[in-house]
């Protein structure tokens, strides 16, 4: 929110300094500060530290009857590396996050705007590892940014218990149906009490009505009821959850477990993901209230039993575990920007397998707290063909330098200079690449929104380069194109952006449209995604074909779908008239999606040769974070 209690005006340096040098250098306000100009009061947040604070669900309930402020999600075109981050001896700031803040600093420091961004927490496997941190970049930052992209208020963490309390759970009802009698399993699973008598506990119920059994009391199942409701059957062939940690380890990509003596020669393959590839986290992202997130983690899928039923976390009886690790993390955590401005930062799915984009109880909130006229921005994960597709099928539901990578520039390869091409005047070469952003504008124009293209300027762009897209961007059907400078001058570098992305919201003329409806089958909604990348058909493998029937048999073919693909070109491997090939496909029915596989996609990341680590320290005298990128 605009206000002299909270905008500070940045002194901008040249050249720009390192993100975290520009992060330390400026004190950031007291949380409570920012909290009073969104008018949060003590009771609606709990404080973590000075600069931190998890505002509580309860906020909803109380302003439920308050109007909504505009919308706004911030997506890229195909990535580069330089967008990624892979190339650090360059200043980033072709990336959305940079885009977001920088536009929301010029909505609330300079236009006096009620705003609120809306951002996912970053993955602190790639903070170590080859990307450094998502806070932003320049003099557009989420801050404190060492706080940002660590541990933050701790919600990953509680992620990474839950999912791991639930695969410990698999293996170990696997190992103990093993070795016990339908009666022994019974016996234990429903224990005497002091007095001899047995009893259900509260989520065995939800097993017994999924099987419909009626009965209340241990001692009135039959022999049959018994077996139905002790005996799980996993098929361990068909489990497909993994453990997680939120550290980039190659290695955990594939292992075995079972080794031990007491496990009796059970061994099974396996592997690690990354944290924020867990279900729990798409739970986390896409949930309305801790009731709603009771729900979605009891119906989490984890394999099939032997007779091919779908096994869930609430068949072993993990459900209300899993809630209680994630009470804290259902709640948002709020921050400010270099210049002042409310952020909250809230879950982070990974955006191939996941839908990529921040909560949406973040976005609720921030919607009726900046009220009408408001403006809240969130951002979609990767090109608009993964993220913002998400954005509005799954989550709607409930550069100049990059361009010329996409007209065909040469290849840019970590830790090598960046050729001449990219330095120098090329407005063929950027015309070319314009392909690549008209595509997303149309795609995205189908949506019935309005488009509005950020044109992140570098120093190495010519005026004819820019011209060149804005004037290619206008052809391909954008509201408006502008060229900003937020990572070297902050708000102040966006606020032509924030006039034209005011003006776009205040200018829509018809309701959000979805790419497919629901009620199709899950091979119609495959193909007409595929055909909006610029497919002209769509193959299965045989694998693929198998889990199709599976899952409409199962009853899940009404679920929307998450397209897990590459996020280097709208294909596996091609610009357009491509046959997509689906080599598998996957659901996670708690967080409410199915995702197809497109070709292979890594949930657990790698270190390369030098990982950012090499670079992170910290100061002994002052207690301050060094080198985070």
């Amino acid at each position: 929110m605009a206000s002299s209690k909270t905008v500070r005006k940045l002194q901008v340096a040249s050249p720009v300094p390192a993100d975290i040098d520009i992060a330390n250098s400026v004190e950031p306000l007291h949380i409570s500060e920012i909290a009073q100009e969104l008018n949060l009061k003590p009771n609606h947040y709990d404080l973590y530290g000075k600069y931190k604070a998890k505002v509580l669900l309860s906020v909803l309930d109380e302003l439920e009857g308050s109007a909504d402020g505009y919308y706004v999600v911030v997506g890229e075109i195909t990535r580069t590396p330089l967008g990624e981050g892979e190339i650090t001896q360059y200043p980033l700031g072709e990336g959305k996050s940079t885009t977001t803040v920088g536009l929301c600093q010029a909505l609330g420091a300079f236009l006096d705007k009620k705003v609120v961004t809306c951002l996912r927490q970053p993955l602190q496997g790639p903070t170590f590892g080859i990307r450094g941190g998502a806070a932003g970049g320049g003099y557009s930052q989420v801050i404190p940014m060492d706080e940002f992209n660590l541990h933050l208020t701790g919600d990953i963490h509680a992620i990474t218990a839950a999912n791991n309390l639930l695969a410990a759970a698999i293996d170990t009802r696997i190992f103990h149906e093993a070795s016990q009698s339908d009666k022994a399993l019974f016996n234990r699973l429903c224990p005497p009490n002091k007095e001899g008598e047995r009893s259900f506990s509260n989520i065995m119920f939800r097993r017994l009505r999924k099987l419909g059994i009626s009965k209340t009391k241990p001692e009135d199942l039959t022999p049959e009821e018994i077996n139905r409701f002790a005996r799980l059957d996993i098929d361990p062939a068909s489990i497909t959850w993994r453990r997680v940690m939120d550290v980039n380890d190659r290695f955990l990509r594939k292992i075995t477990i079972g080794q031990g003596p007491e496990e009796k020669g059970m061994v099974r393959e396996t592997g690690f993901d990354i944290s924020v590839a867990s279900e729990i986290m798409a739970v986390l992202a896409l949930t309305t209230s801790l009731a709603d997130t009771r729900e979605r983690v009891g119906k989490m899928v984890i394999g099939n039993s032997k007779a091919g039923d779908p096994i869930t976390a609430d068949d072993l009886g993990v459900g209300g575990a899993l809630t209680v690790l994630m009470k804290d993390a259902i709640n948002p955590t709020l921050m400010q920007t270099l210049e002042g401005t409310p952020v909250l930062v809230h879950a982070g799915p990974f955006a191939n397998i996941a839908h990529g984009n921040s909560s949406i109880v973040a976005d609720k909130i921030a919607l009726k707290l900046v009220g009408p006229g408001g403006i809240v921005v969130t951002e979609a994960g990767f090109g608009a063909d993964i993220g913002a597709e998400k954005f509005m099928n799954i989550k709607c539901r409930y550069s100049v330098r990059a361009l010329k990578m996409h007209g065909g520039g040469p290849q840019v390869v970590a830790g090598k200079p960046l050729d001449h091409a990219y330095l120098n005047e090329n407005v063929a070469l950027v015309e070319a690449g314009c392909v690549n952003l008209a595509r997303h504008i149309a795609n995205t124009k189908a949506y019935g929104v309005n488009v509005v293209v950020a044109v992140n300027m570098f120093a190495t762009d010519s005026e004819a380069e820019l011209n060149a897209v804005r004037i290619a961007a206008m052809a391909a059907g954008a509201f408006d194109a502008v060229v900003c400078s937020h990572h070297a001058h902050g708000g102040k570098g966006a606020v032509d952006l924030g006039i034209a992305v005011q003006r776009a919201c205040e200018n829509v003329t018809q309701p959000l449209k979805f790419l497919y409806p629901s009620d199709v089958s899950i091979k119609e909604k495959i193909d007409t995604i595929a055909r909006s990348y610029g497919a002209s058909g769509v193959e299965y493998s045989e694998e693929a074909e198998k889990q199709i029937k599976m899952y409409t048999r199962q009853g899940f073919s009404g679920l929307p779908f998450c397209m897990a693909k590459t996020q280097h070109s709208f294909s596996h491997n091609a610009p357009t008239g491509f046959i997509l090939p689906i080599r598998d496909v996957r659901a996670s029915i708690g967080a409410g999606f199915i995702y197809p596989l497109v070709g292979t996609i890594s949930t657990m990341l790698g270190l390369p040769t030098r990982p950012c680590f090499y670079a992170i320290d910290g100061d002994t005298a002052t207690g301050r974070v060094l080198g985070l990128s």
